[in-house]
């Protein structure tokens, strides 16, 4: 008699968000059995579609207990770790408890999987660019080896968070990869961030909801932005393939400024909009550019990203048309 062999399980924490729900349907397809645990509070309409095939718990990533029982009890072969409180500009007056869900959060879910009899065949952390803060030259396209000059307390949590990884890779033998994705988005992504904002308001004003007027922030910053679904494809190829101990970049390797992205927007737009930049909403902390250099994934794992900029605007866009007529 022939055993059929069980399916790869994955746990995700920060599975109902953003990059989250990607990597959850990536994962489906792929043939895992997908876990994931909620926030107290937190919304699962990014994986509605999802949950009747996905195994979820709720509770505070804060509660050790809480992450220590669900690790057990799930066994996962492979864990992304991409919870985390994430908006730079919120860090700011949110500053313990960014420390707390990004530093101490991640220090419970290290703690459970080094308690396990079997620990994951792989961890893959989600750190973040934003712990190279400003360098020079600005234009330099930033490897791995880019030392840290944090400009915010979210940026400082994740260097804090990264260190705790390589300690427990070194000490612990866990096989962890720390992953810094450059900016990315999509469809689903909140409007604390500038692109869903962007098409956000646009959807807004070709429904007549809005006046054909923008206010925006500071336009010249420049970021290396990538779709969500080429980074979610990169957790899933570092998971298999990447090398514990290491960190890799993801990225398209080019800086575009938002200027650009919301002219490119504009024109996708079916009405004429008028844009005015509001100096109050510009912020000191910002970097002015951010470009990497993906080249340690691609030679490692063999990951490229493959969506066109434009490609992830007209997704985007068109995800908010809908949500606005609903």
């Amino acid at each position: 008699m022939i055993k059929r062999r069980s399916k790869k399980k994955a746990l995700i924490t920060g599975i109902a968000g953003f990059a989250g729900s990607y990597l959850a349907e990536l994962l489906l397809k792929k043939g895992y059995r997908v876990y994931g645990f909620l926030a107290p509070r937190e919304k699962i309409d990014n994986i509605k579609h999802l949950k009747n095939n996905l195994k979820l718990d709720r509770f505070d990533i804060l509660k050790a207990d809480k992450v220590s029982n669900f690790i057990k009890k799930s066994k996962p072969d492979y864990i992304f770790h991409l919870a985390a409180l994430s908006s730079v500009g919120l860090s700011f007056t949110n500053e313990k408890s960014t420390y707390d869900v990004n530093f101490i959060g991640t220090y419970n879910i290290l703690i459970a999987i080094a308690g396990l009899k079997t620990p994951p065949k792989k961890i893959v952390f989600v750190s973040s660019p934003d712990i190279y803060g400003r360098f020079k030259p600005t234009a330099k396209k930033l490897d791995e080896t880019q030392p840290f000059n944090p400009v915010s307390p979210y940026a400082v949590s994740k260097i804090a968070a990264e260190y705790l990884c390589l300690y427990y890779y070194l000490h612990h033998k866990l096989p962890i990869v720390r992953v810094r994705p450059f900016n990315h988005t999509g469809p689903r992504q909140n409007t604390d961030f500038a692109v869903p904002s962007f098409c956000r308001q646009i959807a807004e004003i070709e429904n007549g909801l809005k006046k054909p007027k923008m206010s925006v922030g500071d336009l010249s910053n420049k970021r290396d932005l990538s779709d969500v679904r080429d980074i979610v494809r990169g957790y899933y190829f570092l998971a298999r393939k990447g090398e514990p101990g290491e960190v890799y970049h993801l990225c398209s390797g080019h800086a575009v400024s938002l200027r650009s992205i919301l002219n490119k927007l504009r024109r996708m737009a079916g009405v004429s909009i008028n844009v005015s930049e509001d100096i109050n909403r510009f912020r000191k902390s910002d970097i002015p550019v951010l470009k990497g250099d993906y080249s340690r994934a691609a030679k490692t794992v063999g990951w490229f990203p493959e969506y066109k900029l434009e490609q992830t605007l007209q997704d985007t866009l068109n995800y908010w048309r809908k949500k606005i007529t609903k």
